[in-house]
């Protein structure tokens, strides 16, 4: 009984010193994603990118790192250069047989912003992005909206894209999955309305049609929502997808419209303006064109418009990205973000819109 005990401890310090020795390597090299493999087929795996960000902007809109729904509309243009790497992100997932647990950061640690100065140190702070397990088709946790469709994402500098007009969220759900159809209930939020009173979690359906051709997503979403008068209900519906077109080359689109809400742009529009729901339209579209293996561009659009917050914004950009190794890409866009009808501070402004060139450079790990 000694002997094997100590014989079990031997093994266990022994795969413990194997599995450091590895991370080791890990953290030496960051060339590629690395997958560990360890004992009865489990696996750790680790990924993300760097990503370095070179960006001017001009015009009265205030300067960020990205445009999303939202900004600060100025009295006067602006001009402004900056250097950013806060898009960088991280992540590892642990595969147990039929279990996956995944996780995420990036360093938006104040949403548009790191969160630190640029004074001395830069610093940004980690923001949790994924956080969920996955046991066959049941998914709880942290992650992507079900109402989203992620392969429907502009390729684009400006993180991703046309924000403005993009189902964008990331929440804490319970998913079911049954081949292209997913239902969930995810965390109950009213943007615009009264915060700490949601009783009743968001429902959302969605049936993704898929093959060589692509894929094409309905999605349909009911919500209790809280006003300063009660609840109302909100329901909003979405078309999303990616078809491929001529060799390599594919167009993407969403379509969104009802009561959306926070779910679609971004802070482009609220869930509540009152005592009333929301209404919104929001349309994007993106072509993504290879001019040859290592050569691509996309050219994109998205707007968003409401009713009774009489909002009106879009975004419009072109890229070229040259991919220098299986890796390693760079890649310069010029675009334009319009606020039509926003205010500034002051209530002198109406209308904000800034042009910016950004360089970037991506390298996956």
């Amino acid at each position: 009984m000694l002997n094997n005990s100590m014989f079990k401890k031997t093994t266990f310090k022994v795969k413990r010193l194997a599995l450091a020795t590895s991370l080791l390597a890990v953290t030496a090299a960051a060339n590629a994603s690395y997958t560990i493999k360890l004992d009865d087929g489990d696996s750790l795996t680790f990924g993300g990118y760097i990503k370095v960000d070179a960006r001017y902007m001009n015009g009265n809109i205030a300067a960020n790192d990205y445009f999303y729904g939202g900004g600060t509309v100025l009295d006067s243009d602006i001009s402004n250069f900056g250097i950013s790497a806060n898009e960088t992100r991280f992540n590892t997932k642990y595969t147990h047989g039929d279990v996956t647990g995944f996780i995420e950061i990036d360093f938006y640690g104040d949403g548009v912003a790191g969160g630190g100065n640029e004074i001395i140190s830069n610093s940004s702070k980690p923001r949790l992005r994924h956080a969920f397990v996955k046991y066959k088709d049941i998914l709880v946790g942290q992650t992507w909206t079900t109402f989203q469709n992620t392969s429907s994402l502009a390729e684009a500098a400006d993180f991703a894209g046309p924000l403005v007009a993009s189902a964008f969220i990331r929440q804490g759900q319970i998913r079911y999955t049954n081949g292209g159809l997913q239902l969930s209930i995810e965390n109950p939020e009213t943007y615009g309305g009264v915060h700490g009173d949601d009783s009743i979690p968001d429902f959302i359906g969605k049936y993704t049609f898929s093959g060589d051709w692509g894929n094409v997503s309905v999605a349909g979403l009911v919500r209790q929502l809280q006003t300063t008068g009660g609840s109302e209900t909100g329901v909003g519906v979405g078309v999303a997808g990616r078809i491929n077109t001529f060799g390599k080359d594919d167009v993407r689109f969403q379509v969104h419209a009802g009561n959306t809400g926070r779910y679609v742009g971004v802070t482009a529009a609220t869930d509540v303006v009152g005592d009333e729901v929301e209404e919104s339209v929001s349309i994007m579209v993106a072509y993504r064109h290879f001019w040859n293996e290592t050569l691509r561009s996309s050219v994109f659009y998205g707007n968003t418009t409401t009713d009774l917050s009489d909002r009106d914004r879009s975004h419009f950009g072109v890229n070229l990205f040259q991919s220098l190794t299986k890796q390693l890409s760079v890649g310069v866009e010029v675009g334009n973000f319009d606020m039509a009808n926003a205010t500034s501070a002051s209530g002198t402004t109406t209308g904000g819109d800034s042009t910016y060139v950004q360089l970037s450079t991506k390298f996956v790990l």
